[in-house]
């Protein structure tokens, strides 16, 4: 290990990672360790690796530039679309309607496939960190109408907290908008989150639509398109996400 030594300074690869764009830091650490990283041409798998001015950092056999324009864009996103940057099954991509974007950017936390609503893209990894982390503390708004009545029991329920297969479900706050309609807003937004306490009460959603993420609204945009956020947007999420934590 010769060049041990000159590794004590430069910046840590998960971090070199995120700042490139690629993903949160843990998500990059993820990354790391399933050796898809390589420095000058060897594959790193160790997080502690720092990267050095005039190192070349590749990923999945990509030369990573240095680090580029930040973006940040506010999807509305339909439904029948998935939150990823691939689908080996070939379903249509939310990504793809960012036309025009050359910048690689990510999204940030997910929309399952018929969830429609706001979704935020960004290359900006520390900023992607604090909008999925629940310690962030940045609520995230739904509309949901169900193929049914939501009883009182729903509601009780949803607010106060329910462990259901070892994991606990419980919204920030939720209030009822119609018989077989509510408003729920979230915090952590665990996987499918609404869709499995619904599920639970013997309902189903047949909207689900996501009108608000911290301070950023659905209003004035339209399905299928997006937005540049503005500086003033960008720095109330921070700060959103710095009160929470």
């Amino acid at each position: 290990m010769p060049d041990a030594p000159s590794r004590g300074a430069g910046t840590r690869l998960q971090a070199f990672l995120a700042h490139a764009g690629i993903a949160s830091r843990r998500a990059c650490e993820g990354i790391i360790l399933q050796g898809r990283v390589t420095i000058n041409g060897k594959v790193s798998s160790e997080l502690g690796v720092r990267v050095m001015p005039g190192d070349e950092v590749a990923l999945d056999g990509r030369t990573l530039g240095p680090e580029g324009r930040k973006r940040y864009l506010l999807l509305h996103k339909p439904a029948g679309y998935i939150s990823a940057m691939s689908d080996p099954e070939g379903r249509p991509l939310a990504a793809d309607l960012l036309r025009g974007v050359e910048e690689r950017v990510y999204n940030v936390g997910r929309l399952d496939q018929w969830s429609s609503g706001l979704l935020v893209f960004t290359n900006d990894g520390d900023l992607a960190s604090l909008l999925v982390h629940p310690s962030g503390g940045i609520e995230k708004e739904y509309e949901v109408q169900a193929d049914a009545a939501l009883g009182d029991d729903f509601f009780a329920a949803f607010a106060e907290g329910f462990a259901m297969d070892g994991v606990v479900y419980r919204a920030a706050s939720l209030a009822r908008t119609g018989p077989a309609s509510a408003k729920v807003v979230l915090l952590e937004g665990r996987n499918r989150e609404i869709r499995r306490v619904l599920e639970h009460f013997g309902r189903k959603a047949k909207v689900l639509r996501r009108v608000r993420i911290g301070t950023l609204t659905i209003d004035g945009l339209a399905e299928g398109s997006y937005r540049e956020l503005r500086e003033e947007e960008i720095a109330s999420l921070r700060d959103c996400g710095k009160k929470g934590r």
